[in-house]
């Protein structure tokens, strides 16, 4: 059995592809990998679970060359081996598909898979590679067009290429890191597919992820990882969600939140006739009408792409109004800037978190004050004082539970959880009258959604108007008291949350406008 955790008979002599051994890696102030065991064997999936810094990603970023460890063995099918880079790892058969894809936007499909392609021709190194690609596609049923480029493809064609990539170079083990984090539930089925097929031909597949349903339903063994080290590993057809949350977090983990009946108040936020462009100077939203109270949590359903995005910006400042009006508290703030709307009470938590949600190479205690660096008690006759800022700081990550080594490391160096911690602890400090969350718990996991989750629903016990914006209709369903469906920049309809159901949800996000909607 792999996992430090583990007891039992010893293993049989079933052959492994990868086996990683005592890995440990070391960072400033932090130990990311300790003393970590781990394989995988010809045709299965094995899931590596943890909570966002658990170190899951450094310790497959070892196996695929990005790093070195520290100490401990890589062995790859039966002989130890030393990976230096990517180039060795590919060598050895070691592919990687990561949640970021590393493609080159302008080029086509085929383009990019012959970049740095051993043994294509120096002229047409592209043509040479398309009938692979058609072969490999129609063998996996991975469908994708080797002449387009690669920015006019979706995000799930996109993963195609880059599995595509990976088994051109002669993947025998596959790492997916958060592999179905930007698909719609279709694509993840066809994923899923996908991997059934590379199983019975014998590949090794790695699968990172947070969804535990999908885990369970996809994988044939799962080990779990918690602070660096490996808790155990269990077979998918022996444990359960409970089971696996438990192991992550080292707490029970409430899957069913309970919420309060919905009090609503005055009208905090009133959008009214709106239409804004997308970045190609296309209407994005086109009429777009609908209020919220303090004390309610509106949710924003839909499939990525429908407007989604200009709507939040358009309400947050990044972003101009063409028509129509947005009223906060009362007052006409169309096309005001962010600062006057943040000053005002408008609380964002933005869909890029380090793009758009930190400052990276800040520390945690000057990207907890961004906001209000301009203002006492943190600024006095424009000098910072950072006493203060350190005080305020101090208390925000206690009470926002955020795991950084100190106040002055770089937010870049923090978890995907732990950013998030730390921008909702900048939002939601002030009491805000109305809080737009695009996307909060996005590939973040159990322990993590569980607690942002339950700090919206705070903030709506606090009476503050909750916009969220979100593509998982379980997270849409749960929170919010009123649901409405964006399709091509128009709302569907508007329906109570516990009318809802997924049946019509669905029919909403394919364009079918509800019965009495209006715009």
């Amino acid at each position: 059995m792999v996992g430090s955790a583990q007891k039992g008979p010893a293993p049989t002599a079933r052959p492994t592809l990868v086996s990683l051994r005592h890995i440990t890696k070391r960072f400033p102030g932090v130990l990311a990998n300790d003393q970590v065991d781990f394989e995988v064997r010809p045709g299965e999936v094995h899931a590596l679970l943890g909570e966002n810094g658990a170190g899951k990603t450094t310790l497959m970023n070892i196996l695929y060359g990005l790093y070195r460890p520290d100490a401990g063995e890589i062995w790859v099918k039966g002989k130890k081996v030393e990976i230096r880079s990517p180039r060795d790892a590919i060598t050895l058969g070691v592919g990687m598909v990561h949640q970021h894809f590393k493609l080159v936007l302008p080029h086509t499909v085929a383009e990019n898979v012959a970049l740095g392609l051993k043994g294509t021709p120096f002229f047409a190194p592209a043509r040479a590679v398309a009938q692979r690609i058609r072969e490999l596609s129609e063998r996996y049923g991975l469908p994708v067009d080797p002449e387009r480029r690669v920015w006019e493809l979706s995000a799930g064609e996109q993963q195609r290429v880059e599995i595509l990539k990976a088994l051109i170079r002669g993947a025998e083990v596959l790492i997916l890191d958060e592999p179905t984090s930007v698909l719609t539930p279709q694509e993840a089925q066809e994923l899923f597919k996908v991997l059934l097929r590379m199983k019975e031909e014998g590949h090794g597949i790695i699968f990172i992820s947070h969804k535990l349903d999908e885990v369970l339903s996809v994988a044939d063994r799962i080990t779990v990882m918690r602070r660096g080290k490996v808790v155990g590993t269990v077979s998918a057809r022996e444990t359960s969600k409970e089971e696996l949350a438990r192991m992550m977090v080292g707490r029970e983990v409430v899957f069913r939140l309970t919420k309060a009946a919905c009090k609503p108040g005055e009208e905090a936020l009133l959008v009214q006739d709106l239409y804004a462009r997308n970045d190609r100077g296309l209407l994005a939203l086109k009429g777009v009408s609908f209020g919220i109270c303090r004390g309610e949590i509106l949710g924003i359903a839909g499939i990525a792409g429908n407007g989604q995005r200009e709507l939040v910006e358009v309400l947050t400042g990044l972003r101009r109004a063409e028509r129509g009006k947005v009223l906060l508290l009362g007052r006409d703030v169309t096309n005001r800037s962010p600062r006057f709307l943040s000053d005002l009470g408008c609380a964002h938590v933005p869909e890029e978190r380090i793009r758009m949600g930190i400052v990276p190479g800040l520390s945690v205690e000057e990207n907890l004050i961004l906001k209000k660096h301009h203002r006492p008690p943190f600024c006095r006759w424009l000098f910072l004082e950072p006493r203060a800022i350190r005080a305020f700081a101090q208390r925000a990550v206690e009470e926002y539970a955020i795991m950084t080594p100190s106040l002055r490391t770089p937010a870049k160096l923090l978890s995907g959880g732990n950013i998030q911690r730390l921008i909702l602890a900048r939002e939601l400090s002030g009491r805000p009258a109305v809080v737009v969350a695009a996307h909060p718990t996005y590939g973040l996991d159990v322990g993590a959604t569980e607690q942002i989750r339950q700090l919206l629903l705070r903030q709506r016990e606090e009476g503050a108007a909750v916009l969220l914006v979100s593509e998982d209709l379980e997270e849409i369903m749960e929170l919010s008291d009123r649901i409405a469906v964006m399709f091509r920049g128009e709302i569907m309809g508007i329906v109570p949350a516990g009318e809802a159901t997924l049946e019509e949800l669905g029919l909403m996000m394919a364009g079918e406008k509800r019965v009495g909607a209006k715009g």
